[in-house]
């Protein structure tokens, strides 16, 4: 295994440290926790909260978007893993301003099971009042008969940006809930792997694939895809992924969307944006117009090779919450 770390126990840690090395004048640990970070944005005394929480290993999600008309507040656990439920009722405690917290994140078991309690405990022990959006747009994950199934992947990033743009329009609870909720609705993402990733403290590689086979379909920790074939053209890569998102969410001549090409952590932009260019041959063809493109690195897998492509489509209300202006340590919508 080679890695730029010191440690592996103290991958995280470190990390974190240089996060707050870097930007603590935007973004800080609370009360010293380094799994839990808060955003240092000026904001409106009763703006709703948002949080979320999840493994490391994704950056920029979860942490990177800890900002300004974005997320609140973050907490992780280690690589691929949830933090606590004690670290995540801190974290919404810290993030309420008296209109409740939004709790947006990524359809996973423990991830799951830990924000229902860190919701029970700050509604009965702080009187704090949450909803709970999870994020579900991986399309290889299940079938459309089952999408409360799906994994949750790059297209939360979507979500966290119109959610943000909600609470800072001043927004109730079930308003900023209801804004997440219609993003994540007209939001699909699938994915291909070229490489797995190493979790430093386990010190090899999370599934193995050939040198000339490409994982269909995989998940941001690992998980096996649909299928696997031998490495394709990037052409044929943007249509089959953009083949069946299209197939799960139709897009029709005139409709507007914004298309996201996801490095997932070893892949050079170059390669991300010819794909791209083949994703917005396609639609255009079909009549349809792309908008504030997201092309880079927005979530991770370690040094997976790799991408996902998002298609979120827009009406007027999702197009003016996507255009609000955002900005943190490792987002911002001024160029896009």
């Amino acid at each position: 295994m080679k890695k730029v770390l010191n440690k592996p126990e103290n991958f995280v840690d470190e990390m974190m440290e240089g996060i707050i090395a870097a930007y603590g004048d935007r973004v800080g640990l609370l009360d010293g926790d380094k799994r839990i970070l808060v955003s240092k944005y000026p904001v409106k005394d009763d703006k709703v909260g948002i949080v979320t929480a999840g493994g490391s290993g994704h950056l920029p999600v979860f942490l990177g978007y800890v900002g300004d008309g974005l997320l609140d507040g973050c907490a992780v656990g280690n690589v691929f893993a949830s933090p606590s439920a004690q670290k995540m009722a801190d974290m919404i405690k810290a993030c309420d301003r008296g209109r409740g917290v939004l709790c947006l994140y990524g359809n996973y078991g423990g991830d799951n099971m830990n924000f229902d309690m860190a919701c029970e405990m700050v509604e009965m022990e702080d009187d704090i009042e949450t909803m709970t959006v999870r994020v579900k747009d991986d399309v290889a994950s299940a079938p459309k008969e089952n999408k409360d199934k799906r994994r949750g992947v790059a297209g939360m990033v979507y979500a966290f940006k119109v959610a943000g743009a909600a609470a800072k329009e001043g927004r109730d609870l079930k308003g900023v809930a209801a804004a997440a909720q219609k993003a994540l609705d007209n939001i699909r993402t699938m994915g291909v792997a070229l490489s797995p990733c190493i979790v430093p403290e386990v010190g090899k590689p999370t599934f193995s694939i050939e040198e000339n086979e490409i994982e269909i379909g995989m998940g941001i920790h690992g998980e096996p895809g649909i299928e696997v074939r031998e490495m394709m053209t990037a052409d044929d890569i943007a249509d089959l992924l953009l083949e069946k998102i299209l197939d799960d969410m139709p897009v029709n001549k005139g409709d507007r969307v914004s298309v996201m090409v996801n490095g997932l952590g070893a892949t050079p932009k170059e390669e991300l944006l010819i794909v791209y260019r083949r994703l917005a041959q396609v639609l255009t063809e079909k009549g349809v117009e792309l908008v504030m493109p997201h092309i880079g690195e927005y979530a991770t897998s370690m040094e997976m090779a790799g991408l996902s492509v998002t298609v979120m489509l827009l009406d007027e209300e999702l197009e003016k919450l996507m255009r609000a202006p955002a900005t943190s340590p490792f987002y911002t919508n001024e160029n896009i």
